[in-house]
């Protein structure tokens, strides 16, 4: 605008000019503004189409001025060397005096470097229109007419099109051109163009903000918004309605249309994953300008919520460790010190000829049956303090399972021989598992030992392996003893449970499937269970046959 003025009003005065010399003068002064007005169009036209870098680099910059300076010097020394003007005569044929120019080599490259900055611009601008949001697009439409004007009236007049003689309108032409941009420029900052510091501030805010105009569609918005909507949609977001952009959200839509001002919950997905929304919504006051704006805040907390099941989560498991911790010394205090106080004092009778040899003989099977209950317990409390321990490690490899079944079946020979229990193993050959051997061991061991422990006289236990589609062998072991009801079926791997009698009076202490249920899950296997009273019980481990699977 300020080049733009130089020229006008040094032509002015050049046109108000009645000598040769006053005209001269008048030129000299006018080219500061001539050379100078397509630079500030052409840097106008980058910063307004987001390319300020181009001259920021100091060799581009540095060209343009070179120029710049070059021409007014060339102009100014003319009269030595007539490069840029061959002569320069008053015209007295108009109402008055006017130059009378004929143009030499400087003139007419200045011209094409002028028209060439001037194309520029243009295109600049056009590029900047085709991919401006669409509501904003008439708003662009202003300083578009704006950059035609200086182009229809210099090829008018360099066409010979002179209505006025030889009076150049080019200088009038931009006066409007700068006058119309100016109205584009206030109006774009006072309304609808963000600032750029705004701008950059919002993208690196984390909450989602979005700001709906009266028709309720989006005006603006910010990088994080972007992030909730679905990959087709995060082009498009300027001039879009809500309910385009986020389907399904009829509450949120219903808050959005009845200008309702509070928080809304919503839950979105898609590439990203599920999102937790708590949403913000504030309509401006109605005492401002454009009150029919909303605001949108969009907080995600997701985070939030999964760290609070988590919390709720390490509370619930903690209370459970608690009560089962606190059964644990309620056990050793009562069910481990009853035999041991048994044993020592039969021990101390026999000693003291207290008690005869027939009488110890008859003593002897509950003696024994309480040392076996004694060492079962112990084995129990130490495996499951261990797996409690966060330095406590596994050690996982290969290893055949008909082999380890074999074994826990020999050990448990004896034991059901004593209430005649057949006990069938059907595990297929060459079986290998990737798993801690000690610990699937124990996990077999606790439920072979409860359906001898809960099998009647003459039952069955069946044992048998199959492979499963997801790369897992299901073991499984099956009795038809008692059974276990629905709630004890319920409680059964988290300690609450209250140890049963067995068939021949064995206690227990509800332990074990405490025990069975740590192990399985720390060797990434799976156990499972269902029973029916006076038809059976059937335990099934999934058991992992590689090392993807752990």
């Amino acid at each position: 605008m300020f080049t733009n003025a130089i020229w006008s009003i040094a032509y002015g005065l050049e046109l108000a000019s009645l000598s040769l010399s006053q005209i001269t003068f008048f030129i000299n002064i006018e080219y500061i503004g001539i050379t100078t007005l397509p630079l500030s169009w052409f840097l106008f036209c980058l910063h307004l189409s987001g390319k300020e870098k181009w001259y920021k680099r100091p060799f581009n910059f540095g060209t343009l001025m070179v120029i710049t300076i070059a021409t007014i010097l060339t102009v100014w020394t003319n009269n030595w060397h007539h490069l840029y003007y061959t002569s320069i005569t008053i015209d007295n044929s108009n109402y008055f005096p006017m130059a009378k120019i004929d143009t030499g080599i400087g003139y007419h490259l200045f011209t094409i470097y002028f028209y060439i900055l001037l194309a520029i611009g243009n295109y600049l601008l056009f590029a900047k229109f085709r991919t401006a949001d669409p509501i904003y697009r008439r708003q662009n439409y202003l300083i578009i007419v704006a950059s035609l004007i200086p182009w229809i009236a210099n090829i008018t007049y360099l066409a010979g099109i002179r209505p006025l003689g030889n009076l150049d309108i080019t200088p009038f032409a931009f006066v409007a051109t700068t006058s119309l941009i100016a109205v584009a420029i206030y109006r774009f900052k006072l309304f609808d163009i963000v600032p750029i510091a705004r701008g950059k501030v919002m993208d690196l805010m984390q909450d989602g903000f979005v700001i709906l105009d009266n028709k309720k569609r989006v005006i603006d918005c910010n990088l994080a918004f972007k992030k909730y909507l679905e990959s087709s949609k995060r082009n498009n977001v300027i001039g879009a309605t809500l309910e385009e952009l986020l389907p399904g959200q009829t509450a949120f839509h219903r808050s959005i249309e009845n200008r309702y001002a509070g928080h809304v919950e919503l839950k979105i997905s898609n590439e990203f994953g599920v999102f937790d929304l708590d949403v913000d919504i504030r309509c401006l006051d109605n005492n401002q300008p454009n009150s029919d704006a909303t605001i949108v805040k969009m907080q995600d907390l997701t985070q939030f919520k999964k760290d609070a099941i988590k919390s709720k989560e390490q509370t619930e498991e903690l209370k459970r460790l608690n009560q089962l911790k606190d059964r644990i010394f309620s056990i050793i205090a009562h069910d481990l010190r009853a035999p041991l106080v048994n044993l020592s004092e039969v021990l101390k009778m026999i000693s003291d000829d207290e008690i005869s040899p027939e009488e110890f003989k008859m003593l002897a099977p509950i003696l024994s049956k309480d040392i076996i209950y004694t060492t079962d317990l112990l084995e129990n409390i130490l495996h499951w303090s261990r797996s409690q321990l966060k330095g406590f490690g596994i050690n996982k490899g290969f290893f055949d399972l008909k082999g380890l079944v074999v074994d826990e079946v020999s050990y448990h020979m004896p034991s059901a021989k004593a209430k005649n229990i057949t006990i069938v193993q059907d595990v297929f050959p060459g079986a290998m598992i990737y798993a801690d051997m000690l610990m699937i061991q124990i996990v077999i061991r606790n439920i072979l030992n409860n359906a001898i422990k809960f099998c009647y006289d003459k039952c069955e236990i069946k044992i048998f392996a199959v492979y499963t589609k997801e790369h897992f062998i299901k073991l499984c072991i099956e009795d038809n003893g008692t059974g276990m009801e629905e709630l004890i079926l319920e409680r059964l791997f988290s300690g609450e449970n209250q140890s049963r009698r067995g068939t021949m009076n064995e206690k227990g202490t509800g332990l074990g499937m405490v025990v069975c249920k740590e192990f399985m899950d720390r060797n990434d296997g799976k156990i499972s269970v269902s029973s029916e009273i006076s038809i059976g019980t059937k335990f099934c481990l999934y058991l992992p046959v590689d090392e993807s699977k752990s």
